[in-house]
């Protein structure tokens, strides 16, 4: 029986839309028929990628006996975390705050009320390693709610009043300062592996986002140990397993600190952002590799995962068929020597293994290897090299491909559309800056839509169900400001605008905070507001950032108001934790170096628009065009005459502006950070 999932969007749900177990999507309806049966509610969430979340799912929820107890003593509620984020975020804070870690699948009873009273993650078919097997587990919670209600009913009342009293530490006092930036690099200082780049010990992420704060620190002070941080961390990246050195693209994280085997999967957001991180990087240092790596990414971004409607999808499985017909984690991505020899034939085969790294006993499972770079092959001969790769990757498009999820994210399509735009200006390619206006244009038309409030997902065209969250309005906000800057049309600006105003008006609280939903949304046990920049910049740092972005562009003194405010929450948490505020901060060095404004009186796309977008100084804002309606479409090109005939660069900075400049070298020097 099809149960009912098969009418929702979610290619997560839809996975589950054929199992025994009779699942409700999230909805009032759902918690009305457990009040209906006094039975508890039994919410899973997970995400289509999540390889754990298939290993459940194969393991109970596709199993009758399980599913038969499930429908007879719980109503079953399954959420896709990237539909609804609000939700997932709340009951993962009363997971983390019960059991001291959290993950997916994430499993949690709750009252008809919404109220949780017992959690977990995974739970396996069969009690294994001090973890109860599922089944018991629910004999445990039904025998719980039938003979100790009261019990369920103060745990579940305890756990709300405990994360309600969870108040935000807020800084409250303004904006961070030279002395928090300062602080905040000693941090990344500490935590840093000089050995193999990156922050902290294994699993190791990506962390883009702190990247951009050093990039930007370097840029503002010259400070060549953040530099340097930034750079050996993307060559580190970029030469292990976590980047595809066949097709491009990085997987999510690495599982040891060397960056050799990756965890499996490939996201949007990861993608976009170290996109965006290695174009910025070769605007800093001019370094091949990094000019190499962004539009390999790019290219990935396009190929991969753009949708036939023109927007990006969420993301590629970890998990395809091996030869054998199992699904394995890494089939699709990993070589045996064997297998190179049946691709590339004995010579090439030796030289490909000493080139990437594969051996005999390999660095993944049974005897395979995960491509990379060790660079301890000699000098290479790149033609080689080229031929090689072009044939392995043909090889591999013959492998059964992993799946993708299809759904389009309102937030991180704001982020590809960001990189996609600025890669595509920096390195003349006008088909990435196409792309990026591709998927501008469908937030617009499907995820804005009718009723002029956005949308957080869509699939095939369709807007889906939910409410965007602020990190949507923040990015895409985010992405139509780097599509402004990179085209000249002031639209986009205009569009940003509209949403920047959403988030004033509906996510913004007292005293510069922020909130994730908005004022008018469904009401949940808690609402929630989390400024830390995780696998994605928070919406609160997002936010941020547009909206200092925005107020540059304008000179609209609320918006600038409440970047600063939101900011706050910077000032207190960047000396603390800097690795997980790194937006954050990259948008505090944007406020401390003004940011720079650039109107450029002349042709988008001439020498001096260029110079202006490969200008390095912070969160420096771009505006270009000619003639007299150019100040309609920007405010910044108001009364910015050409000088003797010629284009035009004017810069300014806290109501203070240079002379005007026809020089590309001089506009250069200017906007060096």
């Amino acid at each position: 029986m099809a149960n009912r999932l098969a009418q929702t969007t979610s290619p997560y749900l839809l996975q589950h839309a054929d199992n025994p177990v009779d699942w409700w999507p999230w909805s009032p309806e759902a918690f009305e028929e457990a009040r209906r049966r006094d039975v508890p509610v039994l919410l899973s969430v997970g995400y289509s990628s999540c390889h754990w979340c298939h290993v459940m799912a194969h393991e109970s929820f596709e199993d009758d006996e399980t599913a038969a107890y499930l429908n007879e003593h719980f109503v079953s509620v399954k959420v896709d975390r990237e539909e609804r984020p609000d939700v997932d975020a709340v009951y993962m804070e009363a997971v983390q705050a019960a059991t001291g870690h959290g993950g997916w699948p994430m499993t949690v009873f709750l009252t008809a009320d919404g109220e949780p009273f017992y959690f977990g993650t995974y739970f396996p078919p069969e009690a294994r390693h001090g973890s109860p097997s599922f089944r018991q587990v629910l004999e445990g919670v039904t025998a719980a709610w039938r003979d100790r209600r009261d019990e369920v009913a103060e745990v579940a009342g305890r756990i709300v009043a405990d994360l309600a009293g969870r108040s935000l530490v807020h800084g409250g006092d303004g904006a961070p300062g030279e002395s928090e930036a300062a602080q905040a690099l000693l941090g990344l200082t500490r935590e840093y592996d000089e050995q193999y780049g990156g922050f902290g010990g294994a699993p190791k992420f990506p962390p883009s986002m702190a990247v951009e704060f050093l990039l930007r620190h370097h840029a503002r002070t010259g400070s060549e140990g953040a530099l340097q941080m930034a750079a050996d961390t993307c060559t580190a990246m970029a030469r292990g397993g976590i980047y595809d050195q066949l097709g491009g693209g990085f997987a999510r994280y690495s599982v040891d600190r060397e960056w050799i085997v990756p965890h499996f999967e490939k996201m949007l957001y990861d993608n976009a952002l170290l996109c965006r991180v290695y174009a910025h990087l070769w605007r800093a240092t001019g370094s091949d590799e990094a000019r190499r790596i962004a539009l390999e990414t790019a290219d990935f971004l396009v190929r991969e995962l753009r949708t036939t409607e023109g927007g990006f999808a969420s993301a590629l499985d970890a998990d395809s068929e091996d030869a054998d017909g199992r699904h394995v984690e890494g089939a699709y991505y990993v070589w045996t020597p064997a297998q190179l020899r049946e691709a590339l034939g004995e010579d090439d085969a030796a030289f490909a293994a000493a080139y990437y790294g594969v051996t005999e006993e390999g660095t993944f499972e049974e005897g395979s290897s995960v491509l990379r770079l060790p660079g301890d092959a000699g000098p290479v001969d790149a033609d080689r090299v080229a031929g090689v790769r072009a044939r392995l990757l043909a090889a591999r498009e013959e492998r059964p491909r992993p799946g993708r999820d299809d759904k389009v994210v309102a937030a991180w399509n704001g982020l590809a559309i960001a990189a996609l735009a600025e890669t595509g200006a920096y390195f003349d390619r006008p088909d990435l800056v196409e792309r990026a206006t591709e998927a501008a244009d469908l937030l617009v038309r499907v995820h804005l839509g009718e009723v002029a409030r956005l949308t957080r997902t869509s699939k095939d065209g369709r807007a889906g169900e939910n409410a965007g969250v602020l990190e949507d309005y923040g990015d895409v906000a985010e992405g139509f400001l780097a599509l402004a800057a990179v085209t000249g049309e002031g639209a986009w600006l205009e569009f940003a605008g509209f949403l920047l105003d959403i988030v004033l008006e509906q996510f913004t609280g007292e005293g510069g905070q922020m909130y994730d939903t908005a004022h008018d949304a469904e009401q949940l046990i808690r609402r929630p507001q989390d400024p830390t920049d995780s696998a994605t910049p928070s919406g609160w740092s997002a936010a941020a950032g547009a909206l200092l972005s925005y107020a540059a562009y304008t000179g609209s003194e609320p918006h600038r108001t409440a970047a600063e405010g939101a900011l706050g929450v910077v000032k207190a948490l960047g000396p603390r934790v800097p690795r997980f505020v790194g937006w954050g901060l990259a948008v505090a060095e944007a406020l401390l170096d003004g940011p720079r404004e650039v109107a450029v009186a002349g042709p988008v796309g001439g020498e001096l628009h260029r110079t202006a977008l490969l200008g390095r100084a912070p969160g420096a804002v771009v505006a270009a065009g000619e003639g007299p309606g150019a100040g309609a479409e920007f405010p910044l090109l108001v009364d910015r005459p050409l000088v003797g005939g010629e284009p035009t660069a004017y810069v300014c900075r806290h109501f203070v502006c240079d002379a005007p400049t026809t020089d590309a070298g001089e506009l250069a020097a200017k906007l060096g950070g």
